[in-house]
């Protein structure tokens, strides 16, 4: 059985307009829910994965409703503390053609965000683990979050865990005086796994990314460049071993390239460029990323086969409405081994 892996996060409502309209325009909302950290250990299980979800939840319905709701795709719920006054909610307009997508959040003085450090017992939530995650949207939220994530990622260090990082840069969450370069910057040095877009690590590290432009499937892309990039990245984050870049070219909403980045041990793998021509919901791909390159750091030895996995992985949940890559390893295995997509399983 693999070793536990625990990921901690917000999981919060997502309330979506339907057939592409407008918050203005909708009287209806679609209910979800999903949250970074969440999608990542919904995938880790999907593919057989053991993994436990740190979190707090309101002692209301909601809060009933997201443990059932984890406990429906088989991750660990154990270790939830209940308390506060609300569930965390996003809204979320789909975007359409050239008109971008659109995220609302309303998560000030939910329970999550509420966390204060000393109130989560690591140790014990630590000691038959072998892997801790967690993302830039627990720091980004409160200055009291991001002690609690200093407070887990030191005692995690400690124990001897893998400490994996999602940048995971969201600007509308930053808002309590500091920027997310300060406070990201020393968070980030304790990881042996760091996980992001180029332009998230170019945000956080300060300098220029390749710039990642694709436009059809199997086109070449400037791999030096990007080893470059990587190298720049590793002397940053001497400690770090395994380097993961989600590259991404959007043409338009529906039309997206996406490739996959691994550097370690001083060398490159890269995968081939995908094109997804019929992207129906791109919310939660990074997350998908990170939950299939988790899993795939203990399933697989072969490191060009964990980039190839979870950048597959990620391309698929571009075809999945909702926060949640709901795909098993035997689906994601059949996309790397075909050049053809949308073909019906017999």
């Amino acid at each position: 059985m693999m070793k536990k892996i625990v990921t901690f996060g917000e999981i919060m409502l997502r309330l979506s307009t339907p057939d592409n309209l407008r918050m203005q325009q909708s009287q209806h909302f679609l209910a979800n829910y999903g949250g970074s950290e969440a999608n990542v250990a919904i995938s880790i299980a999907n593919y057989g994965g053991n993994v436990e979800y740190v979190t707090r939840l309101p002692e209301n319905t909601f809060g009933e409703i997201c443990i059932s709701e984890l406990r429906s795709h088989n991750v660990g719920t154990s270790n939830i503390l209940m308390g506060g006054k609300r569930l965390g909610t996003y809204y979320m307009e789909k975007s359409a053609a050239m008109r971008n997508s659109k995220v609302i959040y309303d998560r000030e003085g939910s329970a999550f965000s509420d966390l204060k450090p000393g109130m989560i017992n690591w140790r014990e939530i630590f000691k038959d683990a072998a892997i801790f995650h967690w993302s830039g949207i627990d720091a980004a939220l409160t200055p009291e979050l991001a002690n609690v994530c200093l407070e887990a990622i030191q005692i995690a260090d400690e124990m001897g865990l893998t400490i994996s990082c999602d940048i995971n840069f969201r600007k509308n969450l930053w808002n309590y005086g500091k920027e997310a370069q300060e406070v990201m910057f020393p968070l980030m040095k304790y990881s042996d796994i760091l996980f992001g877009s180029e332009g998230e690590y170019a945000k956080i590290l300060g300098f220029p990314n390749p710039g990642f432009k694709a436009t059809k499937a199997g086109e070449k892309y400037d791999i030096e460049a990007y080893e470059s990039f990587c190298k720049r990245i590793s002397k940053e984050m001497p400690r770090c071993r395994a380097i993961y870049i989600a590259l991404r070219n959007v043409m338009s909403s529906e039309h997206h390239t996406f490739a996959g980045l691994l550097y370690s041990n001083q060398s490159m793998k890269h995968t081939r460029v995908f094109d997804i021509d019929n992207v129906v919901d791109c919310v939660g791909v990074g997350d998908a990323f990170c939950g299939a390159l988790l899993y795939a750091e203990q399933a697989f030895d072969d490191e060009q086969k964990r980039v190839n996995f979870a950048t597959a992985a990620s391309v698929m949940k571009n075809t999945i409405a909702g926060d949640y890559n709901l795909v098993k390893a035997s689906e994601v295995e059949g996309l790397l081994v075909s050049e053809e997509s949308g073909e019906v399983a017999r």
